[in-house]
């Protein structure tokens, strides 16, 4: 009896053990057959003076690889997003690039927002030969291969808003930005049509980046009369800007500001007064009127909340990834160089309108739009260009090479930089 009762014990010991091995078998054949995620980077300053408008860029960029994953994701596999902060600081985003290339290795980045930021990381993309969304308006005079950009060139933004301007506004041009490579040359650009047109810029002012200090401004404002004033400050330096200017008693139905970088996002740091009856040039704007927007204002409102807003670099930022998306199916890998080469072909039901990108600069076809400042923070559009427009990164007032010239002593006098360093 003993020995038999023995013998059961371990013939029922090694079918549990047998049970558990071929169980411990079937869990890792499981986690092997689970195809590892696909790493995309998102690159953008989440502190500094410049997160006012990036933390929110990077929001979009969530939603819209959300939106992925519960439609299965791509090729079978999740997208996991490698979130950095830039800090407000060009040379950050630069080795934080090369990180996310290099050490990460994730199959794009989307990011960046000033100019000084992409110029600072294009070498770093294109060292490697990989792949950066950059979904910002800008002053154009630039193409890579390496970079898809999303936001307006100058034809799509600037000079647009320039003529618009003129027609509306009157010819006596007031011009104040950010001291860096962007406020820089939209105001050349804005010179160059100033002339042409026949209006005259009566004052051109500049702010280091984070600034406060406008009261210099704001005098030579008062001083010199404009009939408008073209806005290209960056980050948190226009609220005491608009401030100061509304304490001197410039109003806008006296002399109106048309920015170039102010959207819905921003304006929720502002005090309304200071500055509803002001003027944006963008290519989205939230109040837009299409089941598309309708669709992406309720998604983005479902995951962030109600009180959140959303504006056209963020609505940039989603469209890149859904032009990747797309460009990763069509060619069944997330290889950086396939995707590439593939880009050219995409186009997009974005939320602002139809968008497609131009296979010859890697710019893409967006329809342009001026909206007035209400008093709910959001825009009335006054003005849009119908259908996209034709993206042309070298504004024709100057040859390819004298810009790449006026680019190159900006850059040395900044001692090898892309923004004055303040010193």
């Amino acid at each position: 009896m003993k020995n038999g009762h023995t013998k059961h014990r371990w013939v029922v010991l090694i079918s549990v053990i047998s049970v558990l091995a071929t169980a411990l078998t079937l869990l890792s054949t499981n986690r092997s057959s689970v195809a590892p995620p696909i790493q995309v980077g998102v690159l953008h300053s989440m502190t500094g003076t410049m997160a006012i408008s990036e933390k929110a860029v990077v929001d979009a960029v969530l939603l819209a690889i959300d939106e992925l994953n519960a439609s299965g994701g791509l090729l079978g596999r999740q997208i996991e997003p490698v979130i950095v902060d830039g800090k407000s600081d060009w040379q950050i985003f630069a080795s934080e690039a090369e990180r996310l290339i290099v050490q990460e290795e994730v199959s794009a980045v989307f990011g960046c927002w000033t100019s000084a930021s992409r110029k600072s990381v294009k070498p770093v993309f294109e060292k490697y030969n990989h792949l950066l969304f950059y979904p910002v308006q800008y002053e154009g005079l630039e193409e890579s291969p390496n970079i898809l950009y999303t936001g307006a060139a100058p034809n799509q933004q600037i000079i647009p808003a320039v003529r618009w301007s003129l027609n509306n506004f009157g010819k006596r041009f007031f011009l104040i930005g950010s001291d860096y490579v962007f406020p820089r040359t939209a105001n050349a650009i804005i010179r160059d049509y100033a002339t042409a047109l026949g209006a005259e810029v009566v004052g051109e002012e500049y702010l280091l980046l984070g600034s406060h200090d406008v009261d210099l401004a704001v005098k030579a404002i008062v001083e010199s009369k404009p009939d408008v004033i073209f806005n290209t400050i960056n980050g948190d330096s226009n609220i005491p800007f608009f401030e100061k200017l509304r304490a001197a008693g410039v109003k806008p139905s006296d002399v109106p500001i048309m920015s170039f970088s102010i959207s819905e996002n921003e304006l929720r740091s502002f005090q309304v007064e200071n500055i509803a009856g002001h003027y944006a040039c963008w290519n989205y704007f939230q109040s837009l009127d299409s089941k598309a927007n309708s669709r992406f204002v309720s998604s983005f409102k479902e995951k962030y909340g109600d009180g959140r807003l959303v504006n056209d670099p963020m609505e940039a930022a989603y469209i890149s990834v859904h032009l990747w998306a797309q460009a990763v199916a069509e060619v069944h890998t997330d290889d950086v160089h396939e995707v590439r080469r593939a880009l050219g072909d995409q186009s997009y039901d974005a939320p602002g309108n139809l968008v497609y990108v131009d296979p010859e600069n890697h710019h893409i076809w967006k329809t342009v739009r001026i909206g007035k400042i209400r008093n709910d923070g959001q825009f009335d559009i006054v003005w849009d260009s119908e259908k996209p427009v034709q993206p042309v990164p070298f504004p024709g007032t100057r040859s390819e090479l004298e810009w790449n010239q006026f680019l190159a002593s900006l850059y040395a006098g900044w001692g090898q930089t892309w923004a004055n360093p303040g010193h």
